[in-house]
């Protein structure tokens, strides 16, 4: 037997329910890893609170985890038996002890990086990558906007575009939250989004920014497009306030011919290669110290409802751990 944790209805993170679930068997393609670490994301609460859609209800959540590869079915010969690998995306089955996996979308994990680290940055650091990287490639010299700047993809970002010499502008909810993403790179820290735009433009001496990366959503949407220079690019790549409300496509001609976009990891990730590429780019970073994963909360997989109510409050700062 296994143990997870599963949801059979959609609600608060009461209907989590930690329970024995048979031990899985890998088919064709498929590796079972046993897992060591879990990570948790803000997407975990929309799929148990049915802001995204789940394939079926009883269903075990989790995208993210690290741990040992167990067995492989037929065919699988990127990952053995002993590997340590990480992955992140779909589809769900995280929150377990043991689970099964293509294992197309194992990565191994480099010597020097540990397990705990590796379950909690994968799907934020290789977001971090592909939204610094391709979404909007920033360059050396450019002013960025980050919101939800002392979370897990927020403190990522922030050290990596100083690496990047990218001056990030912080969007946070509390001055002990400012203190943080200054600590961690960023060029200066708001707290809160009031008269943002205005903020912005007094740092950036009038000129604005060419790109907002805003993880928050419908509290926020309006007050990251005052920040945008025209031709600027606004992404939307998260909705931890709640989704983004219809949008007439007139305000963003009106605004100065803006570009919105709303990316996803698993769209950046869904060839092999691409996975590999941006895991790779991550590992260097991570493994040459100008990026730290802060592992800030630690919860066991049995108390995962808690872990939940600390995200939901946003009384977590960087990346939070499940361990099984």
């Amino acid at each position: 037997m296994s143990e997870a944790v599963r949801i059979h209805a959609h609600g608060g993170a009461e209907v989590l329910v930690y329970e024995h679930v048979p031990l899985p068997e890998p088919g064709p393609g498929e590796a079972l890893v046993h897992h060591t670490a879990i990570g948790l994301n803000f997407i975990d609460i929309y799929y148990r609170n049915g802001l995204y859609k789940v394939p079926s209800l009883p269903v075990t959540l989790g995208l993210e985890g690290a741990g040992i590869v167990k067995a492989v079915g037929a065919g699988v010969d990127l990952v053995k038996v002993g590997d340590r690998v990480a992955y992140t995306g779909g589809p769900l089955g995280a929150y377990a002890t043991d689970r099964v996996i293509h294992a197309d979308r194992l990565v191994r994990i480099p010597a020097g990086i540990d397990d705990r680290t590796a379950a909690t940055m994968m799907m934020q650091g290789m977001t971090a990558a592909y939204l610094l990287h391709r979404t909007y490639a920033v360059k050396s010299g450019d002013w960025i906007v980050v919101h939800a700047a002392a979370g897990g993809v927020g403190l990522i970002m922030c050290q990596w575009a100083r690496h990047l010499g990218v001056n990030a502008i912080a969007v946070v909810s509390s001055e002990a939250k400012a203190e943080l993403a200054r600590a961690n790179g960023a060029a200066a820290a708001l707290v809160g989004y009031a008269n943002l735009g205005a903020q912005v433009k007094k740092l950036t001496s009038g000129a604005m920014v060419p790109v907002v990366y805003d993880s928050v959503g419908k509290d926020t949407f309006t007050a990251s497009l005052d920040c945008l220079a025209p031709l600027g690019l606004m992404v939307t790549y998260g909705s931890a306030s709640g989704p983004v409300p219809p949008v007439d496509p007139g305000i963003l001609g009106m605004r100065g011919s803006l570009f919105l976009t709303r990316p996803s990891l698993a769209h950046y990730t869904t060839k092999r290669g691409d996975l590999e590429y941006y895991a790779g780019m991550l590992f260097d970073v991570v493994g040459s110290g100008a990026v730290k994963i802060a592992v800030n909360q630690e919860f066991k997989l049995s108390d995962a409802a808690s872990a939940h109510r600390a995200m939901e409050s946003r009384a977590t700062t960087g990346s939070t751990v499940l361990i099984p």
